[in-house]
């Protein structure tokens, strides 16, 4: 490529993108923070790279966290001309290492990649008759990928051991893991996990499969790098051997998934890690109103490694709004109805979010956007009336409708929903079976507000009616997502509902370092928006029901 095609790629970055565009070389911490260009800034410097001749295509390895965001970097580095450059996640480069090299360290092929945690785990239950719901094997899963991508063996998971589900104590935890993994050797399977702990085993003790990858990929970008695990963290660090000519991207405020293994302290701790690194900050705010910045600083305001950012606009837009109201539902009527006059004035629904802490919080905004005719679609989860628990509960009220005397309704639903797990008091805990109860105490929750002498019939025959309202197929519509799934994406309007401690932060967040992370949460969702930004929260799931709600503490800083 000419050089004045390299120097039109630098032509297009900001000062501070620019700094680490020229920095080719040696390590590089990208200190990004939220709709600052950092996308734009890593494909640049990688293209920017390449048409100097400074990195040869065929060996720069871009690395992130999910596919989407790699398809995306292989889209942009194409259009710049970078075509040639690897991006993938960690899981898809160990994946095709262990692929090569399996044959010749191991001999024959490579052992089959499990796709499901869970059925494995059931059976490994049964082989030391243990008796445990699917919730909570799903919560038994979460624990194994956190312990191996934590590198704990099972002596020192003991050790570090996190608050067992409700149905396991930690001795019975850890049968089971001892079990999965036994039978999993029996199947000659692994799991995920497994391919980075195989990829970085075999790095580490064959030095000619070292010397392969190493010489294979000379240069590494890798995004997100506030994610990084302990493992992943070591397989990089065993991809570059001895050199240094890495470029690392985050943002310390954006960390969300500790309790997944993610540790921020490697991108904080990145300097001191590697000598003489180039540090750049990208704070020009080129996504969101002067508004919504301010909003997002005051939020931010004091933590450990959080950038302070400035509007590329001068336009300062209206200051984010909150409302409170009674119930969940009419919290809920009030988002549907502002959205449909958006809608109304020309707004298109794909332009809109609305944000939530978890999955149950959807099914009153699916209802209330329903009947207000507003097209939607849910984000990364099942609609809430196709989930497994709840179409279990259905059929379960739809027989106790047929079967069951006449008394008060509230006594009906709460007889059949105990019979499959409900309780008044809520897990302690995050997790599958956490999730399971908050879908079922939705449905708790709907018979409370229905009107007084609704009968079970009545009801269940209410219920079936919305689940069927909800299979219209829609293209153009409105996205209800957790702030969870909202990472990475944008809109023009965001609307954060839910804001009430015991759901922002969670309940079971009781720690420092936990309502921290409920901190950064709520800012990845602020951050999300581009033009507006509403605040909303109820004093109650439903009328009278349980304590009354305070709005979130986060609240003060955020409007």
């Amino acid at each position: 490529m000419p050089q004045t095609s390299a120097e039109s790629l630098l032509a297009d970055l900001d000062e501070q993108q620019r700094v680490a565009a020229e920095a080719l070389l040696g390590p590089v911490c990208l200190l990004a923070g939220a709709g600052t260009g950092k996308t734009r800034a890593i494909t640049h410097r990688i293209a920017y790279g390449v048409a100097t001749g400074v990195y040869p295509p065929g060996r720069v390895m871009a690395l992130t966290f999910t596919n989407r965001a790699a398809g995306e970097l292989r889209g942009r580095l194409r259009a710049l001309g970078a075509g040639g450059v690897s991006a993938r996640t960690f899981h898809a480069s160990a994946l095709s290492q262990l692929n090569f090299f399996w044959p010749q360290v191991v001999g024959g092929s490579m052992p089959r990649l499990l796709d499901s945690k869970a059925r494995l785990l059931a059976h490994a239950a049964d082989t030391i008759k243990l008796k445990v719901d699917t919730a909570t094997l799903r919560d038994a899963a979460a624990e194994i990928e956190w312990r191996k991508t934590s590198r704990l063996g099972l002596d020192e998971y003991v050790a570090r051991a996190r608050p067992m589900p409700p149905a396991l104590t930690l001795e019975r935890m850890v049968d089971l893991q001892r079990a999965y993994e036994s039978l999993k050797d029996e199947r000659r399977q692994i799991d995920f996990e497994d391919v980075l702990l195989a990829a970085a085993g075999m790095i580490e003790a064959e030095p000619r499969v070292a010397q392969q990858v190493r010489e294979q990929y000379r240069f590494f970008v890798v995004d997100e790098y506030q994610d990084v695990s302990p493992l992943q963290h070591d397989l990089l660090r065993l991809w570059l051997g001895d050199r240094n000519d890495v470029c690392v991207v985050g943002d310390v405020s954006q960390t969300i998934y500790t309790f997944a293994g993610a540790s921020a302290e490697y991108l904080l701790g990145f300097p001191a890690e590697f000598d003489n690194t180039v540090v750049a900050r990208l704070e020009q705010n080129y996504r969101s109103t002067p508004a919504i910045v301010e909003s997002a600083n005051r939020l931010m305001r004091g933590r450990p490694g959080a950038l302070s950012l400035h509007a590329a606009t001068s336009a300062k837009g209206l200051a984010p709004k909150v409302t409170a109201h009674n119930s969940d539902g009419a919290e809920a009527r009030s988002v549907a109805n502002a959205i449909a006059a958006q809608l109304g004035a020309g707004a298109k629904p794909e332009s809109i979010a609305v944000l939530y802490r978890i999955n149950a919080q959807s099914q009153p905004l699916e209802t209330a956007l329903s009947d207000a005719g507003v097209p939607f679609v849910v984000r990364g989860a099942t609609r809430f009336f196709e989930q497994r628990e709840v179409k279990e509960a259905l059929m379960l009220l739809r027989g106790a409708s047929i079967t069951t005397a006449a008394e008060p309704l509230f006594k009906s639903v709460s007889d059949v929903l105990r019979s499959i797990g409900w309780s008044q008091d809520p897990p302690e805990l995050r997790g599958a079976v956490r999730d399971r109860w908050e879908s079922l105490n939705t449905l708790m929750t709907l018979a409370e507000e229905a009107p007084q002498g609704t009968s079970l019939r009545q009801f269940v025959d209410e219920l079936f009616e919305r689940q069927a309202s909800q299979h219209e197929p829609t293209v153009s519509a409105v996205t209800l997502a957790t702030l969870h799934s909202a990472k990475g994406l944008e809109w023009d309007s965001v609307y954060l509902v839910g804001l009430a401690d015991g759901l922002v932060p969670i309940s079971y967040a009781r720690t420092e370092a936990a309502q921290e992370e409920e901190r950064r949460l709520l800012y990845v969702g602020a951050t999300r928006a581009r033009r507006s930004l509403a605040l909303s929260w109820a004093a109650s799931a439903a009328p009278g029901h349980g304590p009354a709600r305070q709005p979130s503490r986060f609240l003060a800083d955020l409007a």
